[in-house]
């Protein structure tokens, strides 16, 4: 009988680490490929740009320019969909007077590859130094603002490299303390390997920094974005906003606008 009970226990625990290991592999990254709609069908003017992250892989992104612009936007979306489902924020960040790049992940709308974690860090990488090789973007003053996992991956950017400021909008501060809010029964820190630490990055990060979370976010907890804010060191501002993780934005409305407008008037 004991016999059995052990059995069953190890068999369990397998399968519990299979799938936390499947959930790690498939259940973090939702890259859809095709392009649903262009800047153009909002009536922006943009460049569709192919550059490369890595050998063998090219990345595709747009460049939405802004006439007279005061600076320049390195976009790093979501986890989800791909450049094509971001056009209304472009377009909040294009009216604030900023050229905006955003580029797919590798894996996601028409760029090559199969999304990592080290691959994305790669990839904003590789964004970061196509706008330094433009010759119409001031190097001196560019922003990156990510959304979600991309705020994590701008924090991570940032901590390497002369941007302007960051923005971050929705980040958690661990895969870890991510893991722990969705199985929380579970010995995620053991069995989780990527890491995306937003906490250990953004403690070094001396440039002006707006983080932004909403109180109502059902996907990353509010506690993990005052988390995130209490460990940067100054300068920094906290945005707090209502609604749900991806809506929030929407609902701000002018107040957004209004709110990231201030900030960068600062800079």
């Amino acid at each position: 009988m004991l016999r059995q009970i052990i059995t069953i226990i190890l068999v369990c625990a397998f399968f519990v680490f299979a799938y936390l290991k499947y959930f790690e592999k498939k259940g973090i990254y939702y890259p859809l490929r095709k392009i649903e709609i262009t800047p153009s069908d909002y009536g922006l003017k943009y460049e569709d740009i192919f550059f490369e992250s890595a050998p063998g892989v090219k990345l595709n992104g747009w460049f939405v320019s802004a006439d007279g612009a005061r600076g320049t936007l390195l976009f790093c979306h979501g986890n989800a969909g791909n450049i094509s489902h971001r056009i209304e924020i472009i377009n909040i960040f294009r009216r604030l007077n900023l050229n905006v790049f955003i580029f797919d992940y590798r894996g996601y709308g028409r760029s090559e590859g199969s999304p990592s974690e080290a691959g994305l860090y790669q990839d904003a990488q590789a964004a970061f130094e196509y706008l330094l090789n433009r010759a119409d973007v001031d190097r001196e003053n560019i922003v990156v603002y990510g959304k979600s996992i991309g705020a994590n991956v701008a924090i991570d950017l940032v901590s390497r490299v002369p941007a302007k400021a960051l923005i971050s909008e929705g980040a958690f501060t661990s895969a870890r303390d991510m893991g722990k809010k969705l199985f929380p029964y579970l010995p995620v820190k053991w069995i989780i390997t990527v890491k995306y630490d937003a906490l250990a990055k953004i403690k070094n990060i001396s440039i002006p920094k707006l983080i932004i979370h909403s109180r109502d976010d059902e996907i990353v907890p509010f506690a993990l974005g005052e988390k995130l804010f209490e460990a940067a060191p100054q300068p920094k501002e906290f945005y707090q906003m209502r609604g749900g993780h991806n809506e929030a934005i929407f609902m701000a409305g002018e107040e957004f606008s209004a709110r990231v407008g201030d900030f960068l008037e600062k800079l």
